[in-house]
């Protein structure tokens, strides 16, 4: 299959490609690094080089594929980007009648107005849903592992971690691999038709079952899961060099999210098994590498 995929070699698209070129599939890459080319190629990957929100380029780099795999570089942040590359793509895909697309997309996606991505997300399916030739699946994973990489610092410093809600919230949350997994079944067997959605969640955990798992990783099983108000959080995400539209949609937002149960009420009821294999006990030891390598 001659397959297109975006996200350069980021943590989910490079395990996506390392799949797909070792099952046989002749696999364009998108990057916008110019550097990123040599390691591409090693991949057996072909490297094509531009920038994902300019129409033409995009749709260049679709023509001939039979399966596109779609996903927003993080560099794209606020939603108005998010929705601008997305309405990129359909365009792309409309023109060369792409015939199956595999998106990522996210838990939030039902929300039109949602935090975080999700009301970006939302618009991105909306506007996938009016493909008339081409059959597309949604990915839509919980909140990643790697996001708590992030703590590394306030961990080591503070000896807590925690956010703007409390310890007895669950989180659906997913490991990359598990959603470069998913990506590649779909895309091998395009075992998918219309527009469909499915949940890539790899565990359900709590804020206090989150700081016990990364503590004992560490070494400090005595870490504790706080909740820190609003404001102050805000604050210190300000502090450390966040936009405050940022800081707001993508954390305060999604904590409060979380914390009255809107982002992941529709995911609880509809979700009949947890179709990701890594557990965040063994994200932990992951954690812990890179914790003790800081």
């Amino acid at each position: 299959m001659k397959t297109t995929i975006t996200g350069s070699l980021g943590n989910i698209s490079r395990s996506l490609v390392q799949q797909l070129t070792a099952a046989g599939h002749e696999v364009k890459v998108i990057t916008s690094n110019e550097e990123r080319a040599a390691e591409i190629l090693q991949l057996n990957a072909i490297p094509v080089i531009g920038k994902v929100d300019d129409r033409e380029f995009v749709n260049n780099a679709f023509e001939g594929a039979e399966v596109v795999y779609t996903m927003v570089p993080p560099n794209y942040g606020t939603p108005a980007l998010i929705k601008q590359v997305g309405e990129t793509y359909a365009n792309a895909i409309a023109n060369n009648k792409v015939p199956y697309v595999v998106n990522l997309s996210g838990i939030g996606a039902h929300l039109p107005d949602g935090p975080g991505p999700s009301s970006a997300n939302h618009h991105i399916e909306n506007l996938f849903r009016t493909l008339e030739h081409t059959q597309v699946l949604h990915l839509r994973p919980g909140m990643f592992y790697s996001n708590f990489y992030g703590f590394i610092d306030l961990i080591k410093h503070q000896h807590i971690i925690g956010n703007n809600f409390e310890s007895d919230v669950i989180l659906a949350l997913t490991h990359p691999r598990d959603i470069a997994d998913a990506a590649f079944d779909a895309i091998h067997h395009r075992n998918f038709s219309g527009n469909a959605y499915r949940y890539i969640v790899s565990d359900e955990v709590s804020g206090k079952e989150i700081a016990q798992h990364l503590g004992t990783a560490i070494g400090n099983p005595a870490l504790n899961w706080v909740r820190f108000p609003d404001e102050a959080m805000l604050q210190s995400l300000l502090q450390q060099g966040m936009t405050e539209e940022m800081a707001t949609t993508y954390v305060i937002n999604m904590g409060k999210a979380l914390q009255d149960g809107s982002l992941l009420k529709t995911y609880f009821e509809e979700r009949t098994a947890l179709s990701g294999k890594i557990k965040f006990d063994a994200f932990a030891k992951e954690f812990a590498f890179a914790y003790n390598a800081k």
